[in-house]
């Protein structure tokens, strides 16, 4: 049988819009929080006039948690066994906590000190990300399991992913809102109702995932268990050595998790292509600013605007077309497919990028949309094929695991490019006093990192993803003997 091979997804695997879209309100609550805490921020700064660098570590601190948090939570939603599932209760007990902790978090007391605001905050923001935590971890392990169709799941990303979207289409203008002198004193006020706001939201999109989605699985690791050893022989049960639980069980599932090379794959490639592009996301803007509009911020601002709303809006075609061409062309050519043209993107930079004609910066956007759109679209859906296949020869779902270390990776990615983009400006010898006045060698290394970087990171991606080996025909064999074992025992 040809390794392209296509499968039609049968009927009883699909996933109906209605369920593919409450399943999406979860990206939405993700990403609305995300960029929530990303956005008000500033607040600290301009309304408090808290030190930026402090600002900086209350941003950067909370995080470092994650490392350990976000596993620890995966894999307790994997062994966790209820009526209701492994995975809805967090996720429901999660939306709430997670909103009223944000909504109290920015009820700040006016007129103390810069050291109560660090302190107040950074424990706000602790307790905020362990919330968030318990929410996210669960809803994104819930989304491996809902299909074990092959193209199914990268349909089920498809949505989730473009709703996700929508927050970076509202987050944008929370600062403009905050700082309303209709509606608010200052923008202290106007962070704590905006805060209440999101926090409502939160609570009341956040559960609905919870409440109307099924799991696919609810079993212990005996079951499991069981369902292994039955490949082998249900008469040697007695031999196969008990799985640890408690603090063992999740080291051991730890390690497992880490050292499975098709995941490990997935995990490098997102590394690059994100950090790739977040790595020079601030670079763009300077060199909008400074080289093709030759200092001024307004006009580079204006642009920068512009590109962002292009690169959003066409993102959202890019979610659906590599959905579809994966279900062609299947998954891993897909990601080839879509990250070539992000390339082609990152290179049209280099032209069209010109101070003479101003208009041309908005060209490269739709093309480097393909980078980030096709990403979470298809790493998602592969992520919970390497579920199965984990299944497959450990005989334990994990997906908690699975998803928490890969998000992980991302969150890592994200704050090792903010910390490295800083770096590389200095590299370039950019001086803010000077204005429109930089160097021409300044000019030429900010466009150099600007575009070389993202290309050559997302290179290196296709090359690691050349490596990952589940294609259609692999999946379809996978699950066949997967069912054949629960069949069985």
């Amino acid at each position: 049988m040809s390794d392209h091979q296509h499968f039609e997804t049968a009927p009883e695997d699909k996933i109906s819009l209605s369920k593919k879209l409450i399943y999406g309100l979860g990206a939405f609550v993700n990403n609305i929080l995300a960029a929530a805490i990303g956005g008000m921020v500033i607040v600290l700064n301009l309304g408090l006039g808290m030190n930026p660098a402090l600002v900086g570590l209350l941003s950067a601190l909370p995080r470092l948690t994650d490392a350990i948090t976000d596993p620890l939570m995966g894999y307790i939603s994997d062994q966790t066994k209820t009526k209701w599932g492994r995975r809805r209760p967090y996720i429901f007990c999660g939306a709430i906590a997670v909103g009223v902790i944000y909504a109290l978090m920015w009820q700040l007391p006016l007129g103390q000190s810069e050291n109560f605001y660090f302190w107040f905050f950074l424990t706000g923001s602790f307790i905020f990300y362990l919330a968030y935590t318990v929410f996210a971890t669960p809803w994104v392990a819930l989304g491996y399991e809902l299909t074990p169709d092959y193209h199914e799941r990268t349909r089920l990303m498809a949505v989730q992913n473009s709703m996700g979207y929508v927050a970076y289409l509202i987050s944008p203008w929370f600062l403009w809102f905050m700082q309303s002198d209709v509606l608010f004193d200052d923008l202290v006020d106007g962070a704590s109702w905006l805060a209440i706001i999101i926090g409502a939201t939160v609570i009341v999109i956040g559960v609905i995932p919870a409440i109307f989605l099924k799991e696919r699985f609810n079993k212990t690791n005996t079951d499991e268990r069981v369902e292994a050893a039955s490949k082998v022989n249900l008469a040697q049960l007695n031999k196969v050595e008990e799985f640890p639980t408690g603090i063992k069980g999740f080291f051991r599932g730890f390690v497992i998790t880490l050292k499975f090379k098709p995941f490990l794959s997935l995990c490098g490639a997102t590394f690059l292509v994100f950090n790739g592009f977040m790595l020079v996301s601030s670079f763009q803007i300077y060199v909008i600013i400074y080289y093709v509009f030759e200092g001024s911020q307004s006009l580079g601002a204006e642009y920068s605007g512009w590109a962002g709303t292009l690169s959003a809006a066409s993102t959202f075609f890019v979610i659906f077309f590599v959905s579809w061409l994966s279900t062609k062309i299947g998954k891993k050519k897909a990601f080839y497919v879509a990250t070539v043209v992000s390339i082609v993107g990152y290179g049209l930079k280099w032209v069209c990028y010109h101070p003479d004609y101003p208009l041309l910066t908005l060209v490269p956007a739709p093309f480097m949309a393909f980078g980030l759109g096709a990403l979470f679209t298809l790493m998602g859906s592969m992520i919970a094929d390497v579920c199965d296949m984990d299944e497959l020869e450990t005989g334990e779902r994990r997906e908690g695991m699975f998803g928490s270390i890969y998000w992980w990776v991302v969150k890592l990615g994200m704050a090792v490019a903010l910390a490295a983009g800083g770096f590389l400006l200095n590299i370039t010898g950019f001086d803010v006093a000077l204005g429109g006045a930089q160097t021409a060698e300044t000019i030429h290394l900010m466009r150099l990192f600007d575009v070389v970087i993202p290309m050559v990171a997302s290179a290196i991606a296709i090359w690691m993803v050349y490596t990952y080996p589940i294609t259609e025909q692999k999946a379809h064999e996978i699950r066949e003997e997967l069912e054949k074992r629960r069949q069985t025992a």
